[in-house]
């Protein structure tokens, strides 16, 4: 249950810059510990004890903040770096060497059964607050970044940005043009521009029947 503790510590204490000893993370570091309550509530769910494991699950819940279903399937080395309000579904498979940022979901969109939440491969990472729905595959290397929705498979080596979320590199390579975050149309404004020529046309035409109606009134009186 615990043979791959040492290396999650070291992959922690690689990716972390701020983790000065190993100490300090197994006594400190709270993805640490709802990895370890996720094994020992994995553990009771293989063997079918679903009560004790999700009772050692919603503990390290109610311990870390961080709620990781006793069914998903997690490799070696996956860093949840701070962690709050992280949530991990039941059919969710991760490799090895992810990192997941604070307030990242890897759920369903509630219209799938059976396998219902992402796959992401080796050496993925899940920027902060960054929403993964769907039972699809999120590829080896793959970047998700901050804030993004992700509704479709990721290819491996890419980076994925933006609600829903679009493929902006790909091994390397950027795969669409930069994104304007200056110059970008408003709907609103444009809706009003448009009502505004609305407005003139219908002006006109009300005073265009005007005196339609005024030069008919002038031919009666005559």
């Amino acid at each position: 249950m615990f043979q791959n503790l040492r290396y999650d510590i070291q992959a922690i204490k690689n990716r972390d810059p701020a983790a000065r000893s190993s100490i300090e993370v197994l006594l400190l570091y709270s993805g640490l510990h709802a990895l370890l309550w996720y094994r020992i509530a994995h553990w009771f769910y293989k063997h079918h004890c679903f009560f004790l494991a999700r009772f050692f699950s919603q503990s390290g819940r109610l311990w870390t903040g961080i709620e990781i279903h006793p069914g998903a399937q997690i490799g070696r080395g996956l860093f949840i770096d701070h962690g709050s309000g992280v949530v991990i579904g039941e059919t969710t498979v991760i490799g090895d060497d992810c990192t997941l940022y604070q307030g990242v979901t890897l759920g369903g969109t509630g219209k799938d059964k059976g396998k219902r939440h992402p796959t992401l491969g080796n050496n993925v990472l899940v920027g902060s607050g960054a929403k993964i729905l769907g039972p699809f595959k999120v590829g080896d290397n793959a970047r998700v970044a901050a804030g993004a929705v992700v509704l479709d498979e990721v290819p491996p080596n890419s980076t994925a940005v933006g609600v829903p979320a679009r493929i902006v590199r790909k091994d390397g390579v950027r795969v669409c043009g930069e994104m304007d975050q200056i110059h970008v149309k408003d709907p609103v404004s444009q809706e009003l521009c448009r009502l505004r020529g609305v407005v003139e046309h219908l002006e006109k035409e009300v005073a265009s029947l005007k005196r339609m109606q005024q030069q008919r009134k002038g031919e009666d009186q005559q």
